[in-house]
């Protein structure tokens, strides 16, 4: 059978199952398949094959795209004819295909003597801004040898006429509004995390979002309303926590946005989305990829009476009150250039924070990418023509406050920026490029991010990445057909670009299933280095990480390099001391609910760095502080340790990174071994007093400061989705913290301890637990299942080594064997202790959950609906979040324990080393130097 007849198969499958259209090629031997019957002029599949080259064939660094380029090149050359594909159009697709091979072949035709395709060749050159260092570097020596097609070239790009020539963005746009939910929306609803394994096949994917009848409702509103563009709303919540997820947006594009290209199939761009309380930060980095316009509403609220204070529910929150109304249906028009939102004449909200230059520009050329591109090839052809490149991008906002100290993430911005023309340190509301020291990409959002490598036409890392990580992690728990298809493709790519793979194409070493911010945390050296990572939850301990969408992440691997504002910090500190039975996830829970009753129910943490100062807590255990500010809708967490704290955490890190060495993780480029020389750079600078543990200045200025009093919490803390609220709006959050005595008898349906919000020093706290209920009562019984899924693989090698592993596996009814993995998602559960595979497990909940209707209590980290237990006919599903101890003695009770019950259950356990600094982690002000790192 051909590869063409089984693409047929597939076809008629995908139509007949899914009511689908072909799936675009990537496959440069399909594609052969398909020009052979292109050049048959009697073929009977001709006419098909005609449409499959022109409409149906993935862009960039893609195999099919070498194919294709090469073909169009030949057409071009009047090597092959094709009546349906003049030389003309073959030019108008090759400039379509967005950089790589086609890049190639536009070079190879302007650098030709013919001067009848060179020209042509350069008009179409002239608009791409996807070149690379191979590219760049034939245009510069066929400068210098005299040819005058190039010279006109680098003038055009040194005048960036690829992005002044483009149409500015409209003044005037019509939207109209689609609630596509009340309450905080998280991604999940855009883009279901167990809809993960299709992310990479558009079309498909996009059946996933909201619900069926919630895409036909916006296409219906689309054909009602064709001159305005629906626009999405979270109704008296925030669009876009918990997550980035570019497919959660590239679902809003394809079902409306409008199409990037004609030749490009199911690629859209420009969405409108909207929250009464705004867009999650990371998912208007996001949005701003795809060169959308994200809108704070402000439409909802807080009422207040007579004297002007906060009227109060019986909760405490307070009551919101309608500004306006967005109600599905309504036409609203966004003034661009007034920079306001209105109905009809009546102006309903200022709207300017969502078009300030840099996100006009980014509207304009399309998204984010172009514009980062853009710039550099600007600068390429300045410098090679030797002219000063005339300003058309808007300028880097930089901002400089006399005699204002700098935040720690103030200073790490200042250390990382590039092409930065202010002399004095830039603080918070600056917009600069920063070099980005480590990356990670993870295995749900990674077959994405392939993608975007390939359409930005990247084929190797950039040297400058310090290090570089693929987990295997979200996909670790089942070992089935959709992971079997996609994970080892995904490995082989990341592999061959440069990156440090969890699993060896070649089958050398172990394949890993390690949770990726672990490793990310671990690979991290320095304290003010700046990580990307693909995953909301890209929190280190060390330095100051972003989670990023997929395509972030690929502009990170392809450039070393991000474009961002300097945020805002909040600075939290603590007083008094920990009870002994106190967990430091207690804590965290503590400084979410202390903060809110601070600052009146507004929550000061989101979109703002939050600046904890820990102290003497080492990196492993802080993680579970950082990990967690994601859900506070903060837009990163920096820990300020002491020196000596944090010498001993870069030492950690040293260890863990030589286990990756001694496990034959290497690559070529000897990544690993460079980031042990990295730490032991730092670690010098450190105890030589030249360059001490990152602190803020003392005279640094912050959004807020949180003072956590540990004295207050005397009882373990349960963050609850509160799936019951009478107000929509309010369930499925992070605001609701209640002590464990609001449980009482509460029964328990499971127990999970892991994913990234969990240590060694957690799996060591299940082990001893489980000798002092054996030593109390002879025997352990489960009430309620217990699923331990450690983080690490690390972790397991040192509890086995240290005898920790040897009571989890005697009391476990279930432990994994690599060797002979779970082929399919538990679907029942036993009373018995599970010990799985490291990595996600339920925290995903793509792959395992519990049985819908479960009261689960986990150290996870998400709240969303559906994710860890979705919800029955008879009961909703609830995932309340708490401590490892708390978890292990509800499963062994089968319900919430009394505080007496879980005081017995403790006592004699350390579980945290906790206390507060007892020095100022702050710094005197002194001039700081900025280092480009270009």
């Amino acid at each position: 059978m051909s590869l063409y007849t089984e693409y047929m198969d597939e076809i008629q499958t995908r139509k007949e199952d899914l009511g689908l259209n072909p799936k675009p090629i990537d496959s440069a031997e399909l594609l052969s398949e398909i020009i052979a019957q292109i050049k048959d002029t009697g073929h009977e599949y001709r006419a098909d094959s005609l449409k499959f080259f022109i409409y149906n064939t993935l862009p960039g660094t893609t195999s099919a795209a070498g194919v294709k380029a090469k073909f169009l090149k030949e057409i071009i050359l009047g090597e092959e004819s094709v009546e349906e594909i003049t030389p003309e159009f073959a030019f108008e697709l090759l400039s379509h295909m967005k950089g790589g091979p086609s890049v190639e072949v536009l070079l190879d035709l302007a650098l030709s003597d013919d001067e009848s395709v060179a020209k042509p060749a350069a008009e179409v050159l002239k608009t791409q801004v996807f070149l690379y260092e191979a590219d760049t570097d034939r245009l510069e020596a066929a400068y210098k040898a005299g040819n005058a097609i190039v010279k006109d070239i680098l003038e055009s790009y040194a005048n960036a006429e690829f992005f002044t020539k483009l149409p500015d963005i409209q003044e005037k746009i019509d939207v109209v509004t689609y609630i596509a939910a009340e309450g905080d929306i998280s991604t999940d609803l855009l883009s279901p995390g167990n809809q993960s394994h299709s992310r990479a096949d558009r079309e498909l994917h996009g059946l996933c979002m909201i619900t069926p009848e919630a895409q036909q409702e916006i296409v219906e509103l689309g054909k009602k309303h064709p001159n305005a563009k629906v626009m999405l709303i979270a109704e008296k919540g925030t669009m876009g926590v918990g997550s980035s997820r570019m497919s959660g947006v590239n679902n809003v594009a394809l079902w409306a946005g409008e199409e990037s290209s004609p030749y490009i199939p199911f690629v859209n761009n420009k969405p409108v989305v909207a929250g009464t309380n705004g867009i999650a930060p990371i998912f208007l980095t996001t949005v701003g990829v795809t060169g959308g316009i994200g809108l704070d509403l402000k439409n909802w609220v807080k009422k207040t009476d007579e004297n002007g204070e906060i009227v109060r529910d019986g909760n405490g929150d307070p009551v919101l009150e309608e500004a306006y109304s967005v109600a599905t249906g309504t036409v609203l028009t966004i003034d661009t250039k007034a920079k306001k939102l209105y109905n009809g004449d009546q102006e309903l909200v200022d709207v300017a924070d969502s078009f300030t230059p840099q996100k006009v520009e980014f509207m304009k050329a399309g998204g984010s990418y172009a514009v980062v591109f853009g710039k550099k090839l600007q600068t390429f052809a300045a410098e090679t023509l030797g002219v000063e490149a005339p300003v058309v991008y808007a300028p880097s906002k930089e901002i400089s406050n006399d005699g204002q100290g700098l935040t720690a993430v103030e200073k790490i911005f200042n250390r990382n920026a590039v092409g930065v023309t202010s002399k004095t340190p830039l603080h918070a509301g600056s917009d600069v490029r920063v070099k980005v020291n480590i990356v990670g990409s993870q295995d749900t959002t990674g077959p994405m991010t392939c993608q975007e490598l390939e359409a930005m036409a990247a084929s190797t890392i950039s040297t400058s990445v310090d290090g570089a990580f693929q987990s295997g992690c979200h996909t670790a728990s089942v070992w089935d057909n959709k992971a079997k298809a996609n994970t080892p493709k995904l490995m082989a790519f990341m592999n061959a670009f440069g990156v440090i793979t969890a699993r060896d194409p070649k089958g050398v070493y172990h394949s890993m299933t390690d949770v990726i911010h672990k490793v990310l945390n671990d690979i991290t050296v320095d304290d003010r280095a700046i990580i990307i990572g693909g995953d909301s939850h890209t929190r280190m301990s060390k330095g100051v990480a972003f989670g990023a969408d997929s395509g972030t992440v690929g502009l990170a691997l392809a450039t070393g390099e991000a474009t961002m504002p300097v945020p805002e910090s909040v600075k939290v500190t603590f007083k008094g001391n920990m009870k002994s039975h106190m967990d430091f996830r207690d804590v965290v829970h503590a400084t979410q609910a202390q903060m809110l009753k601070q600052f009146s129910g507004e929550n000061v943490f989101q979109g703002r760095v939050i600046e904890v100062h820990i102290g003497t807590l080492l990196a492993d255990q802080a993680f579970t502080f950082t990990d967690w500010t994601a859900e506070m809708k903060a837009k990163a967490s920096i820990c300020i340790s002491n020196d000596e704290t944090l010498v001993k955490s870069i030492e950690l890190a040293k260890s863990r990174i030589q286990i990756m060495i001694d496990k034959g993780m290497e690559n070529e480029a000897k990544t690993l071994a460079g980031l042990i020389a990295l730490a032991d750079e730092r670690i010098a600078g450190i105890k030589s007093g030249e360059q001490p543990a990152l602190a803020p200045d003392n005279t640094a200025k912050y959004y807020a400061e949180v003072v956590v009093d540990l004295d207050e919490i005397d009882q373990p803390m349960i963050a609850d989705p509160d799936v019951n609220n009478e107000d929509v709006s309010k369930r499925y959050t992070h605001d609701v913290i209640r002590p464990v005595s609001y449980y009482n008898d509460k029964p328990v349906d499971l127990g999970f301890v892991g994913s990234c919000m969990v240590h060694k020093g957690d799996m060591q706290i299940i082990a001893q637990m489980l000798r002092n209920m054996e030593a109390q009562n002879g025997t352990i019984e489960f009430k309620a299942p217990l699923v331990v899924a450690p983080p690490t693989y690390n972790i397991v090698d040192e509890l086995k080594a240290e005898g920790d592993w040897d009571i989890l596996a005697k009391y476990a009814g279930f432990q994994f064997d690599d060797d002979n993995p779970k082929e399919a998602a538990r679907t029942k559960y036993e009373n018995i202790l599970y010990l799985e595979r490291p990595g996600c497990n339920l925290c995903m909940g793509n792959q395992e959950k519990a049985e819908p209707g479960d009261t689960v209590i986990a150290t996870s980290t998400r709240l969303f609906q559906g994710r860890v237990v979705a919800d029955s006919d008879e009961k909703k599903g609830e995932s309340l979040l708490g401590s490892t101890p708390l978890v292990v003695l509800s499963t062994v009770l089968g319900r919430f324990p009394t505080i007496e019950e879980y005081k017995a259950s403790v006592e004699g356990i350390n579980l945290t080393d906790f206390a507060p600094p007892t020095e100022e982690l702050t710094t005197e002000a002194v001039p700081l130097k900025i280092v480009d790192p270009s």
